[in-house]
């Protein structure tokens, strides 16, 4: 399965940085930016995110949800969250998903 631009994502539920979440429930009628990480901590995505979070007001004025995407579990989003407070000089002001099994980690063997 392939998604485009436009098409409407499948609906599922995650644990989160914010909390169980069922994604159209939580994106209600805004447009939505789902971005995947590898892992926290890592320092592109830790820029990225703290960029992201930067942007709230402009998301905002065009009626978008951003949430974010890491293999990591939810403790672990958790300190990177304020790692990413501290050293981006913002607040992370969306919801990072877990993602439990693991599926969109990259093999590096």
């Amino acid at each position: 399965m392939s998604l485009r631009l436009g098409d409407i994502a499948p609906d599922f539920e995650q644990d989160s940085s914010a909390g169980k979440i069922r994604f159209h429930q939580w994106l209600g009628d805004s447009w939505g930016v789902l971005f995947s990480h590898p892992a926290d901590f890592t320092p592109v995505c830790t820029t990225e995110l703290g960029f992201t979070a930067k942007l709230k007001d402009e998301f905002a004025r065009r009626d978008v949800k951003a949430i974010a995407l890491s293999v990591d579990p939810v403790d672990s989003h958790h300190q990177w969250i304020e790692d990413i407070n501290e050293t981006q000089h913002t607040v992370v002001n969306f919801p990072i998903l877990a993602d439990a099994t693991a599926r969109c980690r990259t093999s590096t063997t």
